[in-house]
């Protein structure tokens, strides 16, 4: 029998909901997890983060999206030093202290390699997956990559995509901590590093599940977008 598909939104460094969401998910074999990218940077354990998602491609088929963070990561261990004040102002800072070092060059191998295996965007038969935002009227794969993982939702909302499958996405974060539901797209990030919570949902049944950064439920009951 073919398992879920489950995806998750910014973790951005925030282990302990992390790892309560996933046992309430109960990941199994079988099961695909979609990860919309920003997975360090802010919260407290960026280092504990990456070493648990490095071990969960053991355990179902994990597809990890590139998020803006993530890259800005990889800039500055490939010594384009020209981003690294941008990356210790928007949380590399947090990322380094997590690791116990001050240097990128230091953040270990694997880690890096991990991210190194990021995907830009996936797709499924209704919906596809990306970080940041898109272009409606062009094919995934012609979006040119800073909208993919850099373009708020507050800067730009766009239209139903013409492929007219339903938008996943993450890195604009729902500070009321909700999900983003607009018929067409859905945004789930829901400021799990600040007063919100991470939040995983399930693309064939609308079900999901919040935590937030201190491990607590707090999806309140509310656990089903019916999508359109």
């Amino acid at each position: 029998m073919a398992g879920r598909t489950l995806v998750i939104g910014d973790i951005h460094g925030c282990l302990v909901a992390l790892k309560t969401l996933l046992a309430e998910l109960d990941i199994q074999k079988e099961d695909t997890l979609i990860l919309l990218g920003d997975y360090v940077d802010r919260g407290p354990d960026s280092a504990g983060v990456i070493e648990r998602l490095i071990q969960l491609k053991e355990e179902c088929s994990l597809y990890p999206i590139l998020g803006n963070h993530d890259e800005l990561m990889l800039d500055v261990i490939d010594e384009k030093t020209w981003n690294l004040g941008k990356w210790l102002m928007y949380g590399g800072q947090q990322t380094l202290h997590s690791y116990g070092v001050d240097s990128a060059a230091k953040i270990p191998k694997s880690h890096s390699d991990f991210l190194r295996t990021c995907v830009t965007y996936c797709e499924s038969e209704k919906h596809f997956f990306v970080h940041a935002n898109y272009q409606e009227t062009k094919p995934l794969d012609k979006m040119p990559p800073e909208v993919l993982r850099w373009e708020s939702l507050n800067d730009r909302t766009p239209g139903p995509h013409v492929s007219g499958k339903t938008a996943v996405m993450g890195h604009t974060a729902q500070k009321n901590g909700e999900i983003l539901y607009q018929g067409y797209l859905l945004c789930l990030d829901t400021y799990c590093y600040g007063s919100g919570s991470l939040t995983a949902f399930n693309i064939d049944n609308g079900e999901f599940w919040k935590t937030d950064k201190n491990g607590e439920d707090v999806t309140n009951g509310l656990f089903r977008i019916y999508l359109e």
